[in-house]
C-alpha cells in the first residue's frame, strides 16, 4: 500500500473513533472516479456543522500538528483546517456545515484499495460539484476526466442540482456554464472512439 491511502486510512480511523462524519474528497477521490494523477495530500470533509468548529479542532490538534501557514483562526474563517501526519503527509479538512456537504457525507460509499484496506470516499457526482466550485485549472481536469471515465453512469441531473445553488452563492454563475461545455466535450470525444473493425 502507497503512503497516502496508509496516512489516508489512519486519518479515517481517527474519525471513525469518534463518530465523525465524514468522506475524503479531492485527488484521492480523482483517483477512484476518474484519471489517476499524482497527488500528495489527504483531504476530506467533516461535517461539524456552523457553531461547533472550534470543538472538533481542539480534538484534531490534540493528534495531528498545524501545518503552515495554517492556524485555528484561518480554519474557522476559510472552513479548511490545514494538518500534517506525523509523517509529513498533508491533510486537509473542510469543516462541512451546508445541506450540500451534508447530502455528500450522506452518499459517500467504501472503494476497496487494490492492495487492501477501504476508504469512504464522496461519489462521483459529489466530486464533480466539489470540482467545479473550487474552479481551479487542476479542478476542471478532474471534471473531465470524471466525465470521461463514468460516462452516461454519471447523474448529470442531480449534479447540476447541486451545482447551481453553490454557485449561485459564490456569484458566479458561470461555473454552470462551464460544467456544460465539459460535457459536451465528453460526449464529442465518445462519439469519435472508431467502432471496432469487422474481420
Amino acid at each position: 500500500m502507497n503512503e497516502l491511502y496508509a496516512a489516508a486510512i489512519r486519518v479515517q480511523a481517527f474519525c471513525r473513533e469518534r463518530d465523525w462524519r465524514f468522506c475524503v474528497i479531492g485527488g484521492i477521490a480523482a483517483q477512484r472516479w476518474g484519471e489517476v494523477r499524482f497527488t500528495k495530500d489527504v483531504d476530506l470533509t467533516l461535517f461539524t456543522g456552523f457553531g461547533g468548529e472550534e470543538r472538533f479542532i481542539r480534538v484534531w490538534l490534540e493528534h495531528f500538528p498545524l501545518r503552515a501557514p495554517g492556524t485555528v483562526e484561518l480554519a474557522l474563517r476559510h472552513r479548511v483546517l490545514l494538518l500534517t501526519t506525523p509523517d509529513g503527509t498533508p491533510v486537509d479538512v473542510a469543516l462541512g456545515a451546508v445541506p450540500f456537504e451534508e447530502r455528500a457525507v450522506q452518499r459517500s460509499s467504501e472503494w476497496n484499495l487494490p492492495a487492501g484496506g477501504s476508504l469512504r470516499t464522496c461519489s462521483a457526482e459529489d466530486l464533480v460539484v466539489h470540482k467545479c466550485f473550487a474552479g481551479r485549472d487542476r479542478d476542471w481536469l478532474d471534471v473531465r476526466g470524471v466525465l470521461l471515465r463514468q460516462g452516461k453512469r454519471l447523474n448529470l441531473d442531480l449534479i447540476r442540482e447541486e451545482l447551481r445553488p453553490l454557485a449561485l452563492l459564490k456569484e458566479a454563475p458561470e461555473i454552470l456554464d462551464r460544467l456544460e461545455r465539459e460535457v459536451r466535450l465528453s460526449r464529442q470525444a465518445f462519439t469519435k472512439i472508431p467502432p471496432p473493425q469487422t474481420p
